[in-house]
């Protein structure tokens, strides 16, 4: 079942459309030995393109003629899981993950429980030849979206040109207090210092310039939900910046206040949008806003 995984002409099933119909009506048709909610999935992860190219929508108009590519390798991720890790999209380049909370990005000591572990050992299950790469990290207690490469080449590519590649990088957090502002921009140096204790300064300490933008989505006189978009992609940026501006994130041990409403660092990473590294395709995910920050703005 597997051993065409690597030669791209063999990850998808392809069909002709016969007659004028709706996408999905269309799909569930003609896919056989998939469930409604399988196919929906397979959508939704952006594995059905229509004359080539990636359609999610359900309702999206097919008229007869068109060639409908229905990836085959989306359905791999039934042999995947993972409580820490979900693939969200997955082609023979990359693999854009959700991780949770109390995972690293990778390896770090021995035996720790990283995600780079848990891909890897998911395709050597499913008999794809390739490796995860590591291009960026999301800190053990931040949860949301991060791409892995699968080869040396995608890393490469990635990683030296990260800031074309990537377009739109958004977090939402619960911090603590009552944001004085709908929004706005911080900037200034952040610097590590002996003990790895991520400090800022606004004048250049001979650190890295780091600029976070800001929206405040909701508040109470408790707590804020914020977005944070980042223009650059420092350490512990979003972290440090929350508590420079008085509102540190929840949960936030090593910058915090102690405010800890919800027993986890509360910073998650929901949009993540860029080029794809090979096919130059705008990818666009997000991920829904994690029910327990919301819980808190009832």
């Amino acid at each position: 079942m597997y051993s065409n995984y690597n030669n791209h002409q063999n990850d998808y099933d392809y069909y002709i459309v016969e007659e004028d119909m709706p996408l999905l009506e269309f799909l569930l048709q003609n896919v056989k030995g998939e469930s409604r909610s399988k196919i929906k999935a397979t959508l939704k992860g952006r594995g059905i393109k229509v004359n080539k190219k990636t359609v999610t929508q359900f309702d999206y108009p097919l008229t007869k003629g068109m060639k409908i590519s229905v990836s085959k390798s989306k359905r791999n991720n039934e042999m995947f899981k993972s409580r820490y890790v979900k693939i969200v999209y997955e082609d023979r380049h990359i693999v854009v993950i959700e991780k949770n909370i109390g995972i690293l990005s990778m390896a770090a000591g021995h035996s720790s429980l990283n995600v780079k572990t848990v891909l890897d050992d998911y395709f050597k299950k499913s008999r794809q030849r390739c490796k995860a790469h590591v291009v960026h990290r999301l800190d053990r207690d931040t949860s949301g979206l991060m791409i892995y490469a699968k080869d040396i080449q995608t890393e490469q590519i990635l990683e030296h040109n990260w800031h074309d590649i990537v377009y739109d990088r958004r977090y939402v957090a619960v911090v603590s207090g009552e944001m004085e502002d709908d929004e706005g921009t911080i900037e200034n140096w952040l610097k590590d210092n002996k003990a790895y204790i991520t400090y800022s300064s606004p004048v250049d300490n001979g650190g890295k310039y780091a600029i976070t933008h800001f929206h405040t989505l909701d508040r109470t006189t408790e707590h804020s939900l914020v977005e944070y978009r980042l223009e650059t992609g420092r350490k512990n940026q979003i972290r440090v910046h929350s508590a420079d501006m008085g509102h540190p994130v929840c949960g936030d041990i090593k910058y915090g206040n102690g405010d800890d409403p919800l027993h986890r660092l509360c910073l998650h990473a929901y949009v993540l949008c860029f080029y794809h590294p090979i096919t130059k395709e705008r990818m666009e995910f997000e991920t829904m806003i994690p029910a327990n920050f919301r819980s808190l703005f009832k």
